[in-house]
């Protein structure tokens, strides 16, 4: 119920302040993004799998984001962030898929 909560409020307060991003974080925020949505679903897996553990999520969570994000800035770094961009959008897009496709399996058994 809090982590219910916690995104309602958090919905709200971005809806209501329109918060701005620094134009040197804007490449990393899809990323970001992307790699926290990976958790979600791995966490919602786990958790329909029966092994759903919260510090593993939030080590996930964040361990994914810092990874992605620093994928990202030594592609940039290299003047190849474009091309590594796309590359963690498209694995971690396969992992996205992958866990969704176990969650409708799990839950439709189909």
């Amino acid at each position: 119920m809090i982590p219910l909560l916690g995104l309602i409020g958090g919905l709200v307060i971005g809806l209501v302040l329109h918060p701005t991003a620094p134009t040197w974080l804007a490449p990393y925020l899809p990323i970001a993004v992307v790699a926290g949505l990976d958790a979600v679903f791995g966490a919602l897996r786990a958790r329909l799998d029966g092994v759903f553990d919260e510090k593993v999520f939030v080590v996930s969570f964040v361990s994914n984001v810092l990874v992605a994000a620093l994928v990202v800035y030594i592609g940039d770094q290299l003047g190849v962030g474009g091309q590594l961009s796309t590359a963690v959008i498209v694995v971690l897009g396969i992992r996205i898929f992958s866990n969704t496709a176990a969650i409708r399996r799990h839950l439709f058994k189909a």
